[in-house]
């Protein structure tokens, strides 16, 4: 099944330390890295409006996929205006570990860093008239 993107899409990317990280979770799952890989998506929810799904996964029919640091990124359609240019991260700090999303899209974020908000795409249009 062929997706068609409406904008010309940056890509998603890794980190170094994102890349080891994604690479030694999928061989812990015994996961072959030709057909799995780290699902970036959004939900509504949070106190900001969205949320990042980060899991590992499977391709999908229609998954825009990328490639970075031979590793795949699996993107769904409908998450993509919303994470396009976003780096994933490991960090290991005092306040846990896990992977951050460094998202150029984001205009606010709650104070736990939960969720998030980007510009109104309506309100871009409103104010460019």
């Amino acid at each position: 099944m062929s997706v068609e993107i409406s904008f010309k899409a940056s890509g998603i990317t890794f980190t170094e330390v994102g890349a080891t990280k994604v690479r030694e979770y999928l061989s812990a799952q015994g996961a072959d890295v030709e057909v799995a890989g780290l699902r970036v998506g959004v939900k509504g929810g949070g106190c900001s409006g969205f949320q990042y799904q980060l899991a590992f996964d499977e391709r999908r029919d229609g998954d825009i996929v990328f490639e970075d640091h031979g590793l795949q990124l699996l993107v769904d359609p409908q998450s993509l205006s919303y994470v396009d240019g976003s780096q994933i991260d490991y960090v290991d700090s005092l306040t846990g570990a896990g992977f951050q999303v460094v998202n150029p899209n984001v205009v606010a974020a709650c104070g736990c860093g939960s969720s998030f908000r980007v510009k109104d795409e309506e309100a871009e249009a409103v104010s460019a008239l």
